[in-house]
């Protein structure tokens, strides 16, 4: 980094920590933010050092989303806070079959923080940003006092387009529609869970975090009717169609044999005793779309890297009440509620 005249003293970012200047306003604020975000986060537009991203609006209805990251350890298998802090908002946005072009970034740091922690954290982003060509335009810098700030909470916000003809949304769900997911569920709050609590499972289990817009893309691309696109995040797999189901007012019918769940995760969940239903994902998808086009979307998931292990999972049915129901693996059947409380915290 070129030398800056402003900054006679460089940060020790080895052995430094944030203080309660880097968030006055002043000299030190300043040299955070250029030696540690721009540095690390650069583009033309957040090169140019306003309180804001100008930028010409894309043909086309825009997409807004934002996403506050509040994880607990901020460093875990597959990932941290900074790369998850972008891949969920870059989701949100690609849940709309949007095509991300921005992102804005607010961080809230502890006093006392790590500056080596938050250079890895900033990088991670910064590569996060980059593989997904999503540059991070603008952002905000607060420190709190020592105790009340948990090191760093990371708040993302992301601007995207959605192409002509696409809709795609929560209430367009309708009977006889097929339901797919992208990949098996589970891992990334069973790597958190495995990371907080130091347990070993023989194998380390890696969160999947990811960005998915390209998945989306080339999804819509053979199938531009899908009805309904969600990242199965919070509440997992089980939440995210119990909120579909009651949307678009219909009933849902899946079978647990179908739903994808890798050995170490089903090993950790039944010792934990949690169900892997309603355990938090960061690179999955939920796409629920007509019959008669689920196998060509079936396939066209199947043969991108983020979609290999897709399947069809069950079907839309009617429903007043609009419970998910789910065949079991011995022959029955079983109700898939809501989450009832909080199977794990701070996983996102």
């Amino acid at each position: 980094m070129a030398s800056d005249r402003r900054f006679p003293v460089r940060l020790d970012l080895q052995h430094g920590t944030v203080d309660m200047s880097h968030g006055a306003g002043g000299r030190a604020m300043a040299q955070l933010i250029a030696e540690v975000f721009q540095r690390h986060l650069n583009n033309d537009l957040l090169a140019q050092c306003n309180d804001q991203a100008l930028f010409m609006p894309p043909a086309g209805r825009l997409v807004i989303s934002t996403d506050g990251h509040v994880i607990s350890p901020l460093f875990f298998p597959g990932g941290d806070i900074g790369c998850l802090s972008v891949h969920g908002t870059l989701n949100d946005v690609a849940m709309a079959g949007a095509r991300p072009l921005y992102l804005a970034a607010g961080f809230i740091l502890e006093e006392g923080f790590p500056l080596s922690d938050l250079v890895r954290i900033v990088e991670s982003m910064a590569r996060a940003a980059n593989d997904a060509g999503v540059p991070v335009v603008t952002g905000d810098t607060k420190v709190v006092e020592r105790g009340k700030g948990d090191g760093v909470f990371i708040t993302t916000t992301g601007i995207g387009v959605v192409p002509d003809g696409i809709l795609i949304s929560g209430e367009r769900a309708r009977p006889g529609d097929a339901i797919l997911i992208s990949g098996s569920i589970g891992d990334h709050g069973v790597a958190i869970l495995s990371k907080r609590e130091n347990l070993g499972f023989g194998t380390e289990i890696q969160s999947d975090t990811t960005a998915l817009h390209d998945l989306v893309a080339a999804m819509i691309t053979v199938v531009p009717d899908i009805h309904c696109l969600r990242d199965p995040t919070r509440g997992g797999l089980a939440t995210t169609l119990n909120e579909l189901a009651h949307q678009s007012g219909v009933g849902m019918q899946i079978r647990e044999d179908a739903i994808p769940v890798c050995t170490d995760v089903a090993a950790a969940c039944e010792l934990l005793g949690l169900d892997p239903l309603y355990v938090a994902n960061e690179g999955k998808l939920v796409a629920i779309c007509p019959a008669e086009f689920a196998e060509a979307l079936l396939q066209t998931m199947r043969h991108h890297p983020q979609g290999k292990a897709s399947a069809i999972i069950g079907e839309v049915v009617e429903d007043a009440l609009h419970f998910v129901q789910m065949e079991t693996s011995f022959g029955g059947s079983r109700i898939v509620d809501w989450l009832a409380g909080e199977q794990l915290p701070r996983i996102c």
